[in-house]
């Protein structure tokens, strides 16, 4: 019986999570971009408890997929640590130095632990190894 993962793609605005992660998208998994789901619940809080209440609405949703026999993406920003323990994968998209949003720039935590991390665009190899990873 398969076991179905939940991965996240975080870092900074502008590191290529969204890119990476639509490289990583195969028809058996279910791709939550934090954008279109701020659109969805038409929240678009970026205080501290509304970055949580963002982080608690994609674990669910990936949870939710899970459930229903599918990997899924978490595709955000995620700017605290703890928020990022709960998934199977953890990609840290570590491209930049800086993101366009100083107040996003000054919370980021880098993260304690991670199963990969992205420093470069060249990650071709990368997604193979996630793809091993995921059989």
């Amino acid at each position: 019986m398969a076991t179905f993962k939940r991965i996240i793609v975080f870092g900074l605005p502008g590191s290529g999570k969204s890119t990476f992660s639509k490289k990583l998208l195969t028809a058996n998994m279910d791709y939550y971009n934090a954008d279109e789901i701020r659109k969805k619940f038409n929240d678009w809080d970026f205080s501290e408890s509304g970055r949580k209440r963002q982080a608690a609405r994609m674990l669910s949703l990936t949870m939710e997929s899970k459930l229903n026999n599918k990997h899924s993406i978490a595709d955000f920003v995620a700017p605290f640590d703890k928020n990022r323990q709960s998934y199977d994968i953890k990609i840290w998209m570590n491209t930049i130095d800086q993101g366009r949003y100083e107040d996003t720039n000054k919370i980021f935590e880098k993260p304690k632990t991670y199963d990969f991390e992205i420093k470069n665009y060249n990650y071709d190899e990368t997604i193979k190894e996630i793809y091993d990873r995921l059989k």
